[in-house]
């Protein structure tokens, strides 16, 4: 990882600003140990900024003191976003759209595959639920005029896909036969689901440039799924938040690599029995964005850093990730505690053949549950694999149900939840305070 002084200037200037403008880093000014020393130094000695913060202080508190918000909402210079989270996550954003595109450009620059065919006015066909992106509809169908914004097309306006019809799915079809977009821009959830039906169908689909996912975490049955119909796409995924913009970018040999055009990114690793010091969480400084002073925002992701440091594909600038592993929410603990990420429990639920979906409670310490979707015929066979697949992983004692449905529908915030514990973790406890 090398950044040149001129980033560490950067660095500096956004803490700067927000320890003397932004009211919501006012606690924060007196652990600062001053700018006499070195900018990382700086950083670590400051706390960890939560969705709470910004709910508690918003709007004024958390803008510099020279901005004023009601002005640049008139002038349509920001806007006011809401996050998709649950209900206790959620927190309303101001929006630069401007800022925001510049971001997502440079992180195109990270894949040479987006490199050579996003140009910024490129057809984007987008695959996503309403709530998060797009125009909602669940009581009419919308025309395609309807769902045309400049060069996007929103191919669904509805916000439950289990309730999607074969003929509006095939309306999805048609619809990427007739845009033709460059890239696929999609939730994995949902492109698996249209793509499981049109591997039934044995329908053709235009092949795009490049599908990028977003939104969720791609499982290895959404990967199969999806390849299955989009055999030699180049399949990419693309990491942010609303909060942060786009913080990492998946390049052509797998790795992931930091947009540290406009993010730094602070690595929190998690104890050695937790899978430490490569596996940790991560904290987001947004750059050059006038309207929002992000200082060490926690994501609630999760990610294993590149053990050398390196990618094949020779860029350098920044931190360099073999696995996003999920997020916060998706953590669970095997029966004698260890954290367990949705990439591990994936790895072991990926080997399993015949599943189009699948969900994993745990409701204690020793119990978990597991909800799958199939149309195999040998589901005691299944079953039996699950269970012997997860005790491996959860602990022998472990106590597993299997429940077999029809179909598992998103959560409110309209991703899919692939796993959960239903009591708190509080990751404070499981990092390495000694590499902080």
């Amino acid at each position: 990882m090398g950044f040149s002084p001129e980033y560490y200037e950067r660095y500096a200037a956004v803490l700067n600003t927000a320890l003397s403008k932004v009211a919501m880093y006012r606690p924060w000014k007196s652990l600062d140990p001053g700018p006499e020393y070195p900018v990382d130094v700086r950083f670590a000695a400051m706390p960890v900024l939560i969705k709470k913060d910004i709910r508690d202080n918003f709007p004024h508190g958390v803008l510099p003191s020279d901005m004023d918000i009601e002005r640049g909402l008139a002038s349509g210079e920001i806007q006011l976003a809401e996050t998709s989270g649950t209900t206790d996550d959620r927190i309303t954003n101001i929006w630069d759209q401007k800022w925001w595109d510049a971001s997502e450009r440079a992180s195109w620059q990270l894949n040479s595959y987006m490199s050579e065919i996003a140009t910024g006015d490129h057809h984007e066909a987008i695959l996503v639920n309403p709530r998060n992106v797009g125009v909602i509809s669940d009581d009419a169908d919308l025309p395609m005029e309807k769902r045309r914004l400049s060069r996007f097309l929103y191919l669904n306006e509805k916000t439950d896909p289990t309730r999607w019809t074969s003929a509006y799915m095939d309306r999805m079809i048609q619809d990427l036969n007739i845009f033709q977009p460059v890239v696929l821009e999609a939730n994995p959830s949902y492109l698996a689901r249209l793509c499981r039906y049109i591997a039934d169908k044995n329908r053709a689909v235009f092949q795009p440039g490049a599908i990028v996912f977003t939104y969720e975490y791609p499982t290895i049955h959404h990967y199969h799924q999806i390849r299955r119909i989009f055999s030699k796409v180049p399949l990419i995924s693309s990491y942010g938040t609303t909060e942060t913009g786009y913080v990492f970018m998946q390049c052509e040999k797998g790795k992931w690599h930091q947009n540290s055009e406009f993010c730094r990114v602070d690595f929190q690793p998690f104890l050695k029995e937790h899978g430490g010091p490569f596996l940790g969480r991560i904290l987001v400084t947004i750059l050059d964005n006038p309207w929002n002073y992000l200082v060490r925002f926690a994501t609630g992701d999760i990610v294993r850093l590149e053990e050398t440091g390196k990618c094949p594909c020779g860029r350098s600038s920044g931190l360099v990730l073999s696995s996003i592993e999920g997020r916060k929410v998706n953590l669970t603990l095997t029966c004698d505690g260890r954290l367990v990420t949705l990439f591990e429990l994936d790895s072991i639920m990926g080997k399993l053949k015949d599943i189009d979906m699948y969900k994993l409670i745990q409701t204690d310490k020793n119990h978990y549950e597991l909800y799958l979707v199939s149309r195999s015929t040998m589901l005691e066979n299944m079953t039996e694999a699950a269970i012997m697949g997860l005790k491996k992983l959860y602990g022998q004692e472990a106590d597993i149900t299997v429940a077999y449905q029809s179909d598992i529908a998103p959560e409110n915030s309209g991703k899919y939840l692939v796993s959960e514990a239903l009591f708190p973790i509080d990751l404070d406890n499981y990092l390495d305070k000694q590499r902080i």
